[in-house]
């Protein structure tokens, strides 16, 4: 499948919204679905072409507002695409947001049931925990980090209620479908030293993921750029103006 980064760019600068009210909330219901039986939707970048990033954020509050109907509690926020790599990738010029559910936290060196997930996969991050709430966009990077109690090491589970690939096309996901998935947010696991947002140069932490035997590295994960590189991505708790809640904020 040709990825054309100039229509992709066109398409997710767009501020509009394309989906009617009807659409969004059917798309929230599928991959609410989806998530409970473990079988990911069809692509909604394929059945909207034009489906915008507006458009994404609209179905992630609908699937928020389902789940928190149903007694699920917002524990913490997510800021996925944080590095600028990662946003050329995608042809987007921000960092995306999810949340983090009080049901998807696991405990350092506990069981993570398997057979929750649909294609689980783990990343490395860095968890800010906040002392006091943040809202509103006058908040600075100097806010963020006063209000930051700690950093920790964390692990990210993610997972996929949107097919990732269309198995008739090829066709891959995109930002959309990620955005309107949570954010692809799944689970988080926080542990290790936990440190003072101002004790160490958070630009220059790095870390290693491995499997099982910590003498064979199955994957180095840098977060070099990242983290108070520029903490006032955290002063965005994603589209809807939702604030930061205390607990943990993944990045």
């Amino acid at each position: 499948m040709f990825f054309d980064p100039e229509r992709a760019a066109c398409v997710l600068s767009r501020r509009c919204c394309v989906l009617n009210d009807d659409a969004v909330a059917d798309a929230a219901r599928r991959l609410l679905a989806a998530e409970r039986s473990r079988e990911p939707i069809r692509q909604l970048s394929l059945q909207y072409p034009d489906m915008t990033v507006e458009d994404a954020y609209r179905v992630q509050r609908a699937l928020v507002a389902a789940k928190t109907a149903e007694g699920r509690t917002v524990r913490a926020r997510k800021i996925g695409l944080t590095s600028r790599a990662m946003q050329q990738a995608v042809a987007i010029t921000e960092p995306d947001y999810g949340v983090i559910f009080d049901d998807m936290f696991f405990a350092d060196g506990g069981v993570v049931p398997f057979g929750r997930f649909i294609r689980p996969r783990v990343e490395v991050e860095l968890a800010f925990v906040l002392g006091r709430p943040l809202e509103g966009p006058e908040v600075t990077a100097l806010d963020v980090l006063d209000a930051t109690r700690w950093v920790t090491p964390a692990l990210e589970i993610l997972d996929a209620r949107v097919q990732m690939t269309d198995p008739k096309t090829g066709h891959l996901r995109t930002i959309v479908d990620t955005i309107s998935d949570n954010a692809a947010d799944a689970g988080l696991v926080t542990g290790g030293r936990a440190v003072r947002p101002d004790a160490c140069d958070l630009r220059r932490v790095a870390a290693v993921l491995y499997l099982n035997d910590p003498d064979k590295i199955t994957c180095p994960a840098g977060l070099r750029g990242r983290g108070r590189r520029d903490p006032r991505g955290l002063r965005r708790p994603g589209r809807g103006d939702l604030p930061v809640p205390l607990g943990p904020r993944c990045s």
